[in-house]
Formats: C-alpha cells, sequence, structure tokens
C-alpha cells in the first residue's frame, strides 16, 4: 500500500471489555461493521483509544485478527505495535501483520531516553524488519518526546515512514508539517489526531483525523471530511461545531486520570446509544460514576444522540 491508499476518517477503535476484565470480541465486531457502514476510511487499531497499554500482547494480537477478519479488506486496518525499543516493537509489529494488519504505527522508544538520531534509527530499524507501510505516532504527551517535522519528512524521504498520526497538540508544528511534506512531494500522508479541529487542518492540507470520538458518531466525521474535501466548509463547520458539543463529555469526570476520563466518556457514551454492551475499563482504571454517566446522557440529549 502507498501513502495515497490512507485519507480520510480513520477511528482509533476501542477495546469493549468485558464485566471480568476480557476482550469482548463480540462487541468489537459489531463496532468494526458499525463502523464502516458509516462510511469510515480505515481503522487505527491498538492505539491510546484502544488502551494498548493496558493489554498483554496475546490480546494485542487478538484484537488485531478480530478486526482485520472482519473488516476483510473493505478499509485498511492500521495497528499500533508501541514499546520501549526497536525489537520489541519489531516483535509486536510482526504479530500483527501475521494477524492481518495492513500497517504499522509505532511512537517514538517509551521509557528509553534516546536523541533523536537514535529516534530515527528506531524508525528506520522497525520499517526495514516488517513488509508493510509504517507510520509515526507523534504523542508527546504519553512519550515525552516531540518528532520534529524535519526528521518525519526526511524519513518520508527516505521510504521508512508512510504518513504521521499527529496527536501532539502543537498546531504550529503541524502546520509546518504539512508545508515541508508539500516542499518534498508529499511523501507522507498526514493526519490530526485532535476531534475538535479537524475541519480546520482539512482547509489547510491534512488527508485525514484520526478522531477517537468517531467512535461514538462515526458518521458525522464522514459528513464533516466529506463537505471539507468537496469546499462546502460551511457544512464541514457546521459538523464541526456539532461534534464538539458532542466532545464536551470527555469534561465531565473530575479527579480522574485522563484515560478515565475520556475513553471512559467515550465507552459510556457508545454503552448508552447501544455501541457496546457494556462501558468496562482495562484495570486498573475505574468505571465512570453514576453521577458523571448521568452528566454524560444529558449531553448526549442535548446534541439529540440519545432520547
Amino acid at each position: 500500500m502507498t501513502r495515497t491508499d490512507f485519507r480520510g476518517i480513520v477511528p482509533p477503535i476501542v477495546t469493549p471489555i468485558n464485566p471480568d476484565g476480557t476482550v469482548n470480541c463480540a462487541d468489537l465486531e459489531k463496532l468494526v461493521e458499525h463502523l464502516i457502514t458509516a462510511g469510515v476510511h480505515g481503522l487505527f487499531v491498538m492505539g491510546s483509544t484502544g488502551q494498548v497499554a493496558y493489554l498483554t500482547d496475546a490480546d494485542r494480537t487478538a484484537i488485531v485478527e478480530t478486526v482485520s477478519r472482519t473488516t476483510a479488506g473493505r478499509v485498511p486496518v492500521i495497528a499500533g505495535a508501541i514499546d520501549s525499543s526497536p525489537a520489541r516493537v519489531i516483535q509486536g509489529a510482526r504479530a500483527m501483520v501475521t494477524a492481518g494488519a495492513d500497517a504499522i504505527v509505532t511512537t517514538a522508544p517509551v521509557y528509553a531516553l534516546n536523541d533523536e538520531t537514535e529516534i530515527a534509527d528506531h524508525f528506520r530499524l522497525v520499517r526495514a524488519a516488517i513488509d508493510v507501510p509504517l507510520f509515526a505516532y507523534d504523542i508527546p504527551v504519553r512519550v515525552h518526546r516531540k518528532l520534529s517535522p524535519g526528521m518525519l519528512v526526511q524519513l518520508g524521504k527516505e521510504g521508512v515512514l508512510v504518513g504521521v498520526k499527529d496527536s501532539s497538540g502543537d498546531d504550529v508544528s503541524f502546520r509546518r508539517l504539512i508545508a515541508m511534506n508539500k516542499a518534498a512531494g508529499r511523501p507522507l500522508a498526514l493526519f490530526t489526531g485532535h476531534e475538535v479541529v479537524v475541519d480546520a487542518m482539512a482547509m489547510i492540507g491534512a488527508d485525514g483525523a484520526v478522531p477517537g470520538l468517531a467512535n461514538v458518531d462515526a458518521g458525522a466525521y464522514v459528513r464533516l471530511w466529506e463537505a471539507a474535501t468537496s469546499g462546502d466548509m460551511a457544512k464541514a463547520i457546521s459538523e464541526q461545531e456539532y461534534l464538539n458539543r458532542l466532545f464536551e463529555i470527555v469534561f465531565v469526570a473530575t479527579g480522574r486520570s485522563g484515560d478515565a476520563a475520556g475513553v471512559g466518556a467515550f465507552k459510556v457514551a457508545m454503552a448508552a446509544i447501544g455501541l457496546l454492551s457494556s462501558a468496562t475499563m482495562t484495570a486498573p482504571l475505574k468505571d465512570l460514576d453514576a453521577a458523571t454517566i448521568g452528566r454524560i446522557h444529558a449531553i448526549l440529549k442535548d446534541v439529540g444522540l440519545l432520547r
């Protein structure tokens, strides 16, 4: 697959969990079908929204296999192989490719203290060891290292990277990345990971978005993207404003971790509208309390997703 095979709305799919802590593969299959029916252009498995950090290697591989089998080639499946060294990333990536992943995404090494030269070589080593495209995942809040636009474009020119998922929160850097990528002949497919600025990023040249909130309302993001790419920015902005009202669900929980408040809100909303049979989180995260759930339900009613 090449850069042009990756575009549009690619939800970072949540991992449904049974009350006993096991992965709910039946819910996962139904969720995949729902997202594809909604018109998404790809699926990103085993990212932050998928709670990759809390799952065993066996669970990660089983989840990728379930998503890939259910997808059956209808859209690309990009799988997150995120770990502390090239050797460990390669081990996980190869298992995910065997399980059916069409591409791999990885971050800079976690825990390890590497400079930019070492991080660039990390990506080179991973790409050399797998036979599918590789994406870089720029998420410094989790790995404590920002990936520079210059390094990313250089790796794109070398054929090491096919694209970037930018969840850095640094929109100046992303704008520079778009410009540098264009000047280099667009070797990279560039995706924003920010739910609330997809309209703006489409306008300035992003190739797509990986919004966690698309788990709750994928259709709205697809409509937004189709409007933006057809030049109907008024429609795109209208859809974005609706989605931003919906995104308020992630700010409801107080005194909780970012994972519990954010992914927990997505799961509560999905359970409320029938997309999940349980809003259970992965240990040690606790489920959201009744009062918080009630306030999330109120937002869903306000935007028209829940009666």
